[in-house]
């Protein structure tokens, strides 16, 4: 990975534990510094914070891990539910359950005044104890309740940070969101601010998304970057930046499989390049790109296969009874062909997933079938044309084929699409439904080649137990762009039905 700037002279940067978040980072977080960690309950605070005293336990440094609100044996259970031990981290619950009697009651004072100075004290007899290089305090919700006003606690978190400062420890401090909204005493005194939020969707799972808002004096990654909370912890899948990712790669043309769709195509398919398969339902773009797909397998090449809108198992019967059986690539794992549900995933968890089959599994060539699906799964259609160019952009800069499939509204007629981005693609292939003789047949034409002078013509294709057979260029042809084509008699036979 490539960092965005090169970071300045300072403390050395320790990791969080999260490999997406050190990214973000470009490195991690420096050390000996006090960081704010916020979002609402059930955002992930305490997974990342588990998940940073942990890479500390496996790099030999201590941890204290104070809590405020929750009991060590509920840390010991949400640890294990990711598989994780906590043997080796010192928990300490600052408030015993005994504390909570009536023999403890405040009577002359107000049990605030007494009640943070304490709690306060407690923090600092524990961490000057233990000595840990790494602290975690959760949460500020209980010490913002104890000061009863802002310029309290203000006062006393400072003085818990000029504490910190002369331990030489790393502090990461839990906040989850009860102040006042526009709240930002806190973000001011912390060296470093991370934000976690989480929503419901109206359909499907709840999405989690990250953003650092301040890690002073340092470049870091900025902007929103999707996560996921998953057995072992948080994974966080940065927002893609396509400049930051380039490798050499040959870019000769590869062929399709098929003599005449490489001639349609100017001279087949060009690496760095994506090509949009553009038409109504059933008009055979699954089976064109499968076949372009096949091609590329045969040459020896991996691949990845993204399929959004039918089952796997019914997409693995239709092409072995088209004479394109890909199970045996897949059971050899040169194709990676995944079922995606729209519902359930995050725009950057897809790009996440594209990213790791080229950079991990150098995959050649990535089929993203289809767009509308994946429309789906993103908030509007501003952030789908940049996700998108963004993705794409990734893929031209690695040398991958990328091919996309956008079903089209209507079969006949004047045909809608949900989103625009054939100006993104560097080729687009129409194909179309045209009557003749009383027969419904199929067409094909190239209306865009960025890299190459493709063919202008338009040609029929067929599709039987023999695969795709496409015909001579038909010049007879009125009203294709229309999306209503019109075969008249011409000169160049059509493809023979039997």
């Amino acid at each position: 990975m490539h960092s965005p700037e090169n970071r300045v002279e300072g403390p050395e940067p320790i990791s969080t534990g999260i490999a997406g978040l050190d990214h973000i980072l470009v490195g991690g977080l420096p050390s000996e510094r006090l960081y704010l960690v916020e979002g609402t309950p059930g955002a992930g605070k305490t997974t990342l914070a588990l998940n940073f005293l942990l890479a500390g336990r496996d790099r030999g440094e201590s941890g204290l891990y104070i809590t405020l609100s929750e009991t060590s044996n509920e840390l010991n259970a949400a640890a294990a539910s990711h598989g994780w031990s906590l043997d080796g981290i010192d928990l300490f619950e600052l408030v015993e359950q005994e504390d909570f009697g009536n023999d403890n009651e405040q009577t002359l004072l107000h049990p605030s005044e007494v009640e943070l100075g304490e709690t306060v004290r407690g923090i600092i007899a524990q961490v000057q104890e233990a000595n840990p290089s790494r602290v975690v305090l959760d949460s500020l919700s209980e010490l913002r309740l104890l000061a009863q006003n802002p310029l309290r606690y203000r006062r006393q978190i400072l003085a818990l940070k000029h504490f910190f400062a002369k331990r030489n420890c790393t502090v990461l401090i839990l906040d989850d969101r009860t102040a006042e909204p526009g709240d930002l005493q806190l973000h001011s005194i912390a060296h470093g601010v991370i934000s976690l939020e989480h929503s419901a969707s109206d359909f499907g799972s709840e999405r989690r998304r990250l953003r650092v808002i301040k890690l002073r004096g340092l470049k870091y990654r900025g902007g929103y970057h999707d996560f996921t909370i998953e057995r072992g912890g948080l994974r966080i899948y940065p927002r893609l930046v396509a400049s930051e990712h380039h490798r050499e790669f040959d870019s000769a043309p590869i062929s399709t499989g098929l003599a005449e769709l490489d001639a349609l195509l100017g001279n087949g398919l060009t690496p760095g390049t994506n090509t949009l398969l553009s038409g109504p339902a059933g008009v055979g773009k699954t089976t064109t790109a499968v076949r372009c797909l096949l091609s590329s397998l045969e040459r020896g090449d991996k691949a990845a296969y993204y399929l959004f809108d039918e089952r796997i198992s019914t997409l693995l019967s239709r092409c072995a009874a088209l004479g394109m059986d890909l199970s045996p690539y897949i059971e050899s794992g040169q194709l990676d062909l995944r079922q995606i549900d729209p519902a359930e995933l995050s725009p950057g968890e897809f790009a996440g997933a594209v990213q790791s089959a080229v950079e991990e599994d150098d995959a050649r060539m990535v089929v993203i079938d289809s767009l509308n699906a994946y429309l789906h799964a993103m908030p509007s259609d501003n952030f789908l044309v940049l996700q998108m160019h963004e993705l794409l952009s990734y893929l031209s800069q690695q040398g991958i084929v990328s091919l996309m499939i956008l079903g089209q509204h209507g079969v006949t007629g004047e045909l809608r699409s949900d989103v625009d981005i054939s100006y993104l693609a560097d080729t687009v292939m129409l194909l179309r439904f045209f009557e003749a003789k009383g027969t419904v047949r199929k067409s094909m034409a190239v209306i865009k080649t960025r890299t190459s002078d493709h063919e202008r013509t338009i040609r029929e294709f067929s599709i039987d137990r023999a695969g795709i057979r496409i015909g001579q260029p038909l010049t007879a042809f009125e009203q294709i762009l229309s999306g209503n084509p019109r075969y008249a008699n011409g000169s160049t036979p059509l493809l023979d039905d039997n």
